[in-house]
C-alpha cells in the first residue's frame, strides 16, 4: 500500500470517529493518564506537490491549535521531569507532554513563540552531531536529492526510476526507502550519499543549514519553559549496531549535551524509536544510564502501569498529513491505539 493511500485511510478512521462521537463518548476507557505528543518541524510554508517528509512538519497555526484543544479538553501540559510522579500519584487530570525531535531552527523560529504565547513547557530532543552542523540527516537528504534528479538510479540494487514530475519523484522516494530501510544503516547512508553527489550537493550539508547550532541551543537554555534530552551522537537506529556503538551513541550523546549546556540531562529520546530501531536492549541500558524517561515512537497514551516502563514510553505523533480537527480529536482521544496496538496498553515488547 503506498504511502498516500495508507494516510487516506488513516484520516477517513479520524472522521469516522468523529461523526461517531467515539472521541467523546469511549475516551473514558480509552484515554490514558497523560499523552507524549511528538513534534519535529513547525513551518509557515505550506508543502509543494513533491514533499515526502511532510508529515514530519506542521505550521504554527496547527500547533496553536493543538494547545487550545488541550486546554478545552482539560489536558495539563508538564514537562517531562513531572512524568514519573504524574504517572504514580493519584492526580486523575490528564496530562499532556509537548517534545520535539532533532533540533530544528524552526522550532524556535515558529514553535516558540506559540508555546510561550501559552505559557506551556516543551522539551527538546538535540542529536549532537545535528548540533556539530555535520550530522545525516537522510530523509531530507534522499528527498532533496530526488527533488534534483531526473532518473533515480540505487547504487547496488537493479532500481532505475524515473523523477519527472512530482508523482514520479513521490514513487521513486518511497521505492529507495523503502529499499534502504529493511537493510543495514551503513547501506542506507552509503546510498544515500552516492544520490547526494549525483545531486550536486555534499551528504552531510543540511545540518548547518536546518538544525540549531551548540550557540543557540545555549541561547535557549535560558528559557527555564525547556528541557533537553538527548538523541544520540548521529541519530541511528539503535537496534541494527552492536552493543558498543549503542553505548557510544547514548551515553556519549547525552555526556556532550550535558557539557555544552552546563546541565544535566535526564531524558533520551530513541532515533526513530519504532520496534526496529529501539528494543528491550535500548531500554535495558537506558535504565543503567540512569535516564529518569525515554521515549519511543510506539503510538500511544500513559496509564499508570507505564510507570515500570519509564524507559520504554510511547508517544502521539502530531503528523503533518492530519492536520485537522478530526485527527486532533482522534489523537488526543485515545481511540485509534485500541487497533494499533491490538487492545494492549502497554506495548514494550
Amino acid at each position: 500500500m503506498s504511502t498516500a493511500r495508507r494516510h487516506q485511510l488513516f484520516e477517513a478512521g479520524f472522521r469516522a470517529i468523529a461523526a461517531t462521537g467515539a472521541d467523546r463518548w469511549l475516551a473514558p476507557l480509552t484515554r490514558g493518564r497523560g499523552v507524549i505528543l511528538t513534534f519535529h518541524h513547525v513551518r509557515p510554508e505550506p508543502p509543494g506537490a513533491y514533499a515526502p517528509n511532510r508529515l514530519l512538519a506542521i505550521t504554527p497555526a496547527f500547533l496553536d491549535r493543538v494547545l487550545v484543544d488541550l486546554a478545552r479538553r482539560g489536558f495539563e501540559v508538564i514537562g517531562l521531569d513531572a512524568v514519573p510522579e504524574r504517572l504514580a500519584g493519584t492526580d486523575r487530570a490528564p496530562f499532556a507532554v509537548l517534545t520535539f525531535d532533532d533540533g530544528y531552527r524552526d522550532n524556535v523560529e515558529h514553535a516558540a513563540p506559540v508555546l510561550r504565547r501559552h505559557g506551556v513547557p516543551w522539551n527538546l530532543f538535540v542529536t549532537s552531531d545535528f548540533a556539530d552542523g555535520h550530522g545525516r540527516l537522510w530523509w531530507l537528504e534522499l528527498e532533496r536529492a530526488i527533488a534534483r534528479l531526473d532518473r533515480v538510479r540505487l547504487p547496488g540494487t537493479d532500481l532505475d526510476l524515473p523523477a519527472v514530475g512530482a508523482a514520479q519523484k513521490l514513487a521513486a522516494f518511497e521505492a529507495v526507502y523503502r529499499a534502504l530501510r529493511a537493510g543495514p544503516e551503513e547501506r542506507l547512508l552509503a546510498a544515500i550519499a552516492a544520490l547526494c553527489r549525483q545531486a550536486g550537493f555534499p551528504a552531510g550539508a543540511l545540518a548547518s543549514e536546518l538544525c540549531l547550532g551548540w550557540d543557540d541551543l545555549r541561547d535557549l537554555a535560558r528559557d527555564p519553559a525547556v528541557t533537553f534530552g538527548a538523541h544520540t551522537v548521529s541519530h541511528p537506529m539503535l537496534a541494527k549496531h552492536a552493543a558498543a556503538t549503542l553505548r557510544r551513541e547514548v551515553e556519549v550523546g547525552r555526556d556532550r549535551l550535558a557539557y555544552e549546556l552546563d546541565r544535566p540531562v535526564r531524558h533520551l529520546s530513541y532515533p526513530v524509536g519504532d520496534p526496529t530501531s529501539a528494543g528491550p536492549r535500548e531500554f535495558a541500558l537506558a535504565r543503567e544510564l540512569g535516564f529518569v524517561t525515554a521515549v519511543t515512537t510506539r503510538p500511544g497514551h500513559l496509564f499508570p502501569g507505564h510507570v515500570d516502563h519509564l524507559q520504554a514510553l510511547p508517544r502521539v505523533s502530531v503528523n503533518g498529513c492530519h492536520q485537522s480537527a478530526a485527527a486532533l480529536a482522534g489523537l488526543l482521544s485515545g481511540v485509534p491505539f485500541l487497533a494499533w496496538n491490538r487492545g494492549r496498553r502497554i506495548n514494550v515488547d
